[in-house]
């Protein structure tokens, strides 16, 4: 999967890059995610995003419209995640479902989304998509 993570520090960005081991094609910037830096997100499939960056309904606008059909947070909490504009522009979004988990766990759960959603599976407890969803859970 083809995804781009914003506001990464260097050591998240080690973290990430371990838990990833090359199987998908992350893109790694600096830059916080806002209107001037969604272009970015061109031809990618999804979005990491870091440091609670706010995705609002205008951000999420843009990144539907760039093709970007996933979102993964590297945080338990998800309240600077607009989730019924998500959910109104047909994204899923996924967040770490554990709370006070250690900087690499977290980072294998991140990609855990991405496995799953690569595959074509729900992200379980994860999911934050404001809706049942019917595909099977992988395990």
């Amino acid at each position: 999967m083809k995804a781009i993570a914003y506001n990464i520090d260097p050591k998240e960005k080690e973290w990430l890059v371990l838990a990833n081991y090359k199987k998908h094609d992350i893109t790694i910037i600096a830059n916080s995610l806002t209107l001037d830096t969604v272009n970015f997100a061109a031809g990618k499939e999804a979005l990491i995003v870091f440091n609670r960056d706010l995705i609002d309904a205008p951000i999420i606008e843009g990144l539907k419209n760039l093709g970007v059909k996933y979102i993964a947070s590297s945080t338990y909490g998800y309240d600077h995640i607009d989730l019924n504009a998500a959910k109104s522009a047909g994204l899923k979004i996924a967040n770490i479902p554990f709370k006070d988990g250690e900087a690499l766990a977290n980072m294998h759960q991140v990609i855990a989304n991405l496995d799953n959603w690569a595959a074509g599976n729900c992200v379980g407890k994860a999911c934050l998509c404001q809706r049942d969803c019917a595909i099977k859970i992988k395990s």
